[in-house]
Parts: structure tokens; sequence; C-alpha cells
């Protein structure tokens, strides 16, 4: 029998509509403010054959993991718990990382004061997009990493890319296992794979150690509700408890009752498949449509130029849009102003259209938008593309992340930072690679690039002090 009850405790609505918290109600609806509930209540999260507990086990099995965690983070929150439980390992400081790693990572590699190795991920050059690795390049990155005296505690890669790019995770994964070496992959960007026979496989599946899932992106759940999925492997049984310390770590003490209710909503939802197969043939269609018109040309039809990727994600669209004479950031922008077509993700050259496994979108309308801007402002492709010199290498690192990243700092021109030691992270777009982490050596090279970007109409650095990186911060003690 349903109970009306008296809510005598947190949050101060009541989980009713009653008295100012009709103002609640009337914005998110009755409903959503009942289920606002906090923790720790009998029949909800209280003990290990709770349904919160059931509900993680039920997401377990349709990930095939040995066990799952759900977050109210985010993705951000599963990357750095996996840092953490390396950190916590004891085996090995090292991680060898992609360099197109999530900024959440590279926060974990902080925070555990891990000693990272870098894979320089491929790049389409003629777009400014990176890419993935391959399993030689993790390989000999491995032994170069050992050679040089280092114990590797983990690898890490992405998969997908923002891009729908799907690394060959089953040959990284026997690339790792042969080492004795624990594989994270970041697939945030892939939480429905898995679950249609026209998705990529889940990397669960192929041999991942510790996988980071946001659940939200194509999944289904709510915005910032993600997994973690501890693979079943040789390395379970070890990171069990240390991703189960990093998960108290890192989560809030007030989960969001609705965000933890929805993952396990999207879990039974990416099962039952429903309207996968018309989603998929819907989008199938509008590519097949980009591809006759012939001014917008797919990303990912590029794909099978580089050695790096295997597959690719049918649920989203990328899009060059230089012959717009508009940048992609441009684009996005005014979609969403004239049309109220809202994309995901804008690079300089593209966009990126997502649709969600069972969703069928107006895609008409998008093609009609994206016809109208060629109309009003297309015809000579964008300028600028050509200003944007080589990738420099990284300078080396000469000082742990997390001693430069908490150092005390200066500010300096950009050539006085030539040979000191940063403590930002700076990355120019495109094509958005970090290229300074904390603790490494600021080249004359990275410089000159840096500010060539900044200088660029298509270029920006993230992190930097100002547009022109006309000065940066470095460590005071260098």
């Amino acid at each position: 029998m349903q109970r009306q009850p008296t809510m005598l405790m947190v949050p101060g609505h009541g989980a009713t509509a009653a008295g100012p918290s009709r103002r609640l109600a009337e914005f998110a609806g009755e409903r959503a403010v009942a289920m606002d509930i906090p923790r720790l209540i009998e029949g909800i999260d209280v003990g290990p054959r709770s349904p919160l507990a059931r509900a993680q086990e039920l997401a377990a099995e349709a990930w095939s993991a040995r066990s799952t965690w759900f977050l109210t983070n985010g993705a951000s929150q599963a990357n750095r718990m996996a840092a953490i439980a390396v950190g916590s390992r004891g085996r090995g400081s090292a991680v060898l990382m992609q360099r197109s790693a999530h900024s959440s990572f590279t926060d974990g590699v902080l925070v555990a004061d891990l000693f990272p190795f870098f894979m320089m991920p491929s790049v389409d050059t003629a777009r400014g997009i990176h890419h993935g690795v391959t399993a030689a390049q993790v390989e000999e990155h491995l032994a170069e990493a050992r050679a040089a005296g280092e114990d590797v505690g983990a690898v890490y890669i992405v998969s997908p890319s923002y891009f729908g790019a799907v690394a060959d995770v089953a040959a990284i994964s026997r690339v790792t296992r042969a080492a004795g070496v624990p594989l994270i992959v970041d697939g945030a960007w892939g939480a429905h794979f898995g679950f249609h026979e026209s998705f990529p496989e889940s990397p669960t599946r192929l041999g991942a150690d510790i996988v980071i899932s946001s659940t939200h992106k194509l999944g289904g759940s709510f915005t910032q509700s993600a997994m973690i999925h501890l693979g079943e492997g040789p390395f379970a049984d070890e990171f069990a408890p240390l991703l189960e310390r990093a998960f108290m770590l890192t989560q809030s003490t007030s989960e969001s009752a609705l965000l933890l209710g929805s993952l396990d909503i999207a879990r039974a939802t990416l099962e039952d498949g429903e309207g996968f197969a018309e989603s998929v043939a819907a989008v199938a269609a509008f590519r097949e449509r980009l591809r006759q018109d012939g001014r917008f040309p797919i990303v990912s039809d590029s794909f099978g130029e580089f050695s790096d990727i295997v597959a690719d994600d049918p649920m989203r669209v990328s899009i060059d849009v230089t012959s717009t004479g508009l940048t992609g950031h441009a684009v996005r922008s005014l979609l969403g102003e004239r049309f109220a077509v809202y994309l995901e993700i804008a690079t300089v050259s593209a966009v990126v259209a997502f649709v969600g496994p069972g969703k069928l979108p107006d895609l008409d309308r998008l093609f009609a938008a994206l016809d109208t801007l060629h109309a009003e402002h297309g015809g000579g492709g964008l300028m600028g593309l050509d200003a944007i010199p080589p990738l420099p290498r990284p300078g080396a690192l000469r000082v742990r992340p997390r001693e430069a990243y908490f150092g005390t700092h200066r500010t300096v021109d950009a050539q006085d930072a030539i040979g000191r030691v940063s403590v930002d992270a700076l990355s120019a777009y495109p094509p958005g690679i970090p290229n300074v982490l904390p603790g490494e050596e600021i080249t004359r090279e990275t410089v000159e690039f840096l500010r060539a970007v900044a200088a660029a109409p298509i270029g920006y650095v993230r992190g930097a002090l100002d547009p022109a990186v006309a000065q940066l911060r470095v460590l005071a003690a260098e």
C-alpha cells in the first residue's frame, strides 16, 4: 500500500509540492520532487541487498563487468577514481596514457601523484582532429617506460573519441595482459556500445580492466550521472577494494536519487533496445544524404586512413563544415540561435550531431539549416587552417605533475618561460591535445606554436592566461 510520507529531514522541500515548494514542482514536476529523496532510506539504499545494490549488480551483468559503481559526479569522477586506484595500488606510480586524455584523468594524476608517460594519438592534420593509439604503440611505449626504469601501474586509452573513432581495444588488451599491466579505457562516449548489433562492442567485453562510462551521454540517463565498470580480468580482485576506496573519496555524500534512479532506467532501456534499429537506419540515411549532396563531408568516412581506428559509432554524424566559410564553433552557435538545432561538439572545422539510441530527431531540419548557412556564407572554404603549424613535441617532464601544480609559481613573459617548468596545462585548438602539462619544460617550439595558434583567426589556447599567450606561469623554484 502506497503511503504519503512525512519528511522531517533534508531536502528542505520535503518531497512534496506543498507551500513554497510549489515553485520547484512547477519547474521540475511534482513527480521529480517526490522522488528527490536523501540517502540511507530503508528499502532503497540501506544494506547489501538494497534496491540500489541490486541495480548496480544488474548494470554489472548488462555490461559483463565484475562490479559497477553508480556515480553522480559524472565520468570525471570515474576518471579520478581510476587514477586514485592506480596510485593506491603500490605497484608503480607510472601510468602510460594517451596524450589526448580528458582533463579529469589529468586531475587524477595530480591527486594520486602519478608519473605520466605519454602516447601521441594519430592526428587528422587536414581537420585538426585527434583520434587514438594502436596496440603496437602501446607495446613500444611500455618497453620504453620499462627501459627508463619505470614500473608502469596502468595503461590509459580513449575509445571512442569525440568523433566516434573506435580503437582496437581487444588487441591493446592482449598487449597489456602480456605485460602484466591493467588497461583503463575511457569509454565515456560509448556507454551504448554492445547493446545493438550495429554498435561496436563494449570495452568490458574486449579485455579492458576498468571502463569509464558517461552513461548520460548516449546511454539515456540524466545529465551528470555515470558509471565505472571493473572488468572480469586478472586484476579484478585487486582493484575492487581500491575502487571502492576511491569511490568513497570522490562521491558526494548527498547523492541525487534522481540521478541514481536514472542510471538503472538507462540500463533497462539499453537492454530492451526499443527503437534502436530505427535510429541506426535514420542516421545512416542522413549520412548518405550528406554524401550525395557533397558539400558537407563526413569526417568518419576518412577513418580508414588511420591505422588506429577499427570502427566508428553509428549514432553520431561528424560533419566537415568548412565549405560554409564559417568555423564549426560559429556554425554550432548559429544553428542554436537561428534554427533551434543544438549540437554537442564543435571544432574549428567540424560539428558533431549525436542521436540517442531509440530517438528519431528531425535530421531534415539540421540539413536545411546547414543548407541555409552555406547559401549565406559559403563558397570559398574556411580560411586559416593552413596557418596552424605542425604539433611540437612536448618538453621533458622535469618535475612530478603534482609537485609542479601545487608548487609556488610566478608569471613571466612567454619568451622568458622557455626552459622553465610549467604549472599549468595548455592546449591549442586545433587539435586540442595538451601541449604543456604541469611539470613539463616549456620549449621554444611550444611557445612559438601556441602563439601562432593564438594569432590565427581560427585558433585559441585553452588554459592560457591571456588570448595572445603573452605570459605563462612557471614554477618559481626552477
